[in-house]
């Protein structure tokens, strides 16, 4: 009896994930599983899609997001994701997560407030987890326990210091309970004021959960400016003593007199993988993003205004000419805008191509989604590197960029039956034009769909079609580390 599917993209060129040569074929789908790849002829399907001159490939997985309560807030919060061929993101990075969140009427100290704020109200991971089957995304969710977060769970505003023993014990039951109850790792932010007092001790204790659940350690290390080695020998250490796999958040060596850096850094990290599980993500911009600090602003780095409570108004605009218009220096100035976020230019574009090309990395936006002028890595990352990066620089070719969005992502996090197409594999699918797929968001306008992003779907359910957008479809689960036997 001829295959019956529900959906069968004919004639595409195939990425399957792997990093392995494209071939021309079909793919048949049935539920939300790929049930048949190759040569379909014989096959029908309610629904045919001839996909002649276009690629497809496994949906990309957003490795490092803040994605945490966009992915509560219907399709319309992550249509800069589904509009770029995203599936799957990682949220709770850099020690911030939506829970378990503290019972409180005040605004969290930053960067909390990135994805929660006063009226937020998630006591547990697992309140987190029935949030997202209730009223699902239009992406899939993997997410860690934020160190931050369990900070100011315990703590309270106190948190310029270390723990103490009881305080640590609590943050550790935490971590256990959401562990079990859906999260796949745990995550610090150590570079952070609400994290950087907690001794590596302290971050060994709380992590220690995750060496009975299979956990990952995941980390936005404590510094990555002069200081980048010895916090790369810092997070190895961790990871070695908690007996688990670690991850290096967004890698990037940090301010002028340390471009260049990432030949050390790289080499480091490759020696360390010779012995102990770690990887690393990163974005493909040479400026970063994250809440403005007016004590760690440098005069010879440019920086953007993305939001500001009391000064809405200057969203967009340059930090110097914020500064000159009211008749100031930067840090006068930045102090009137706080709470605020930034944009700031501090990395070299040779580091960045570097550690994108380094065959450990895989690719992560970092994208702020809240941001009322987010840095453009938010809406274009993933095309910038298939449009830009492969196709244009020749950086690598389109088989790596894409191995480093889904199918090695995929297996470094745990992620079972995705970021791969074959049979039995979830449908996670991207159908994108090689020729014409580029990002559009710039600084000056970073709230741009990219281009050449035909059709997305998610666990066989359509998400985003180029002609019209949005489905409005939310297919999306939370998905869970797949501890190896």
């Amino acid at each position: 009896m001829a295959l019956r599917c529900d959906l069968i993209i004919r004639d595409a060129t195939l990425f399957d994930g792997t990093g392995g040569p494209r071939a021309t074929g079909d793919v048949g789908v049935s539920g939300d599983r790929i049930v048949a790849v190759g040569d379909l002829g014989a096959a029908s399907a309610d629904r045919e899609v001839v996909a002649t001159g276009k690629a497809l490939a496994p949906g990309f997985i957003d490795a490092h997001t803040h994605d945490d309560r966009a992915v509560l807030c219907g399709p319309e919060c992550l249509r800069c994701k589904s509009s770029q061929g995203v599936t799957t993101v990682v949220v709770g990075n850099c020690g911030v997560s939506l829970a378990p969140w503290r019972d409180t009427t005040e605004r969290p100290p930053p960067p909390l407030d990135l994805v929660g704020d006063s009226g937020t109200i998630l006591g547990s991971f697992g309140e987190y987890a029935e949030a997202l089957r209730k009223t699902p995304a239009a992406v899939n969710t993997y997410a860690l326990v934020g160190h931050q977060t369990l900070r100011y769970r315990v703590m309270g505003h106190d948190l310029y210091r270390p723990a103490k023993d009881a305080e640590i014990a609590a943050m550790r039951r935490m971590v256990a309970e959401a562990l079990a109850e859906g999260a796949s790792g745990f995550s610090t932010g150590l570079w952070y004021k609400p994290n950087m007092h907690a001794p590596t001790e302290e971050v060994i204790a709380v992590a220690e959960p995750l060496r009975a659940a299979g956990g990952i350690y995941v980390t936005h290390m404590r510094d990555e400016a002069d200081r980048v080695c010895a916090s790369i020998e810092e997070t190895l250490k961790i990871g070695k003593r908690v007996g688990v796999p670690v991850w290096i958040s967004h890698h990037k060596c940090s301010l002028p007199e340390n471009y260049g850096r990432s030949t050390q850094t790289l080499a480091l990290i490759e020696a360390a993988a010779a012995m102990q599980e770690v990887s690393f993500d990163v974005y493909p911009y040479p400026a970063g993003s994250t809440v403005l600090m007016p004590d760690r602003l440098r005069d010879d780095l440019r920086v953007i205004v993305t939001w500001s409570v009391p000064h809405p108004e200057m969203a967009g605009k340059d930090l110097a000419e914020v500064a000159r218009g009211w008749n100031t220096d930067i840090r006068t100035a930045a102090e009137r805008l706080t709470p605020a976020g930034a944009i700031t230019f501090q990395m070299d574009e040779e580091d960045v191509r570097r550690i994108m090309a380094h065959p450990m990395s895989v690719i992560g936006s970092d994208g702020i989604p809240h941001d009322a002028h987010p840095h453009p890595r938010l809406w274009g990352t993933f095309p910038r590197v298939l449009g830009l990066y492969s196709r244009q620089l020749g950086l690598f070719d389109l088989e790596t960029a894409i191995h480093k969005m889904t199918g090695r992502t995929a297996a470094l996090f745990g992620m079972e039956d995705r970021g791969v197409l074959r049979p039995g594999a979830y449908a996670d699918l991207v159908l994108f034009d090689p020729h014409r797929v580029i990002d559009r968001a710039t600084f000056e306008d970073p709230i741009q769909p990219s281009e050449g992003i035909e059709e997305v779907w998610t666990n066989g359910v359509p998400t985003w079609r180029g002609d019209t957008g949005l489905t409005g479809e939310r297919p999306g689960r939370l998905v869970r580390r797949h501890r190896a036997a």
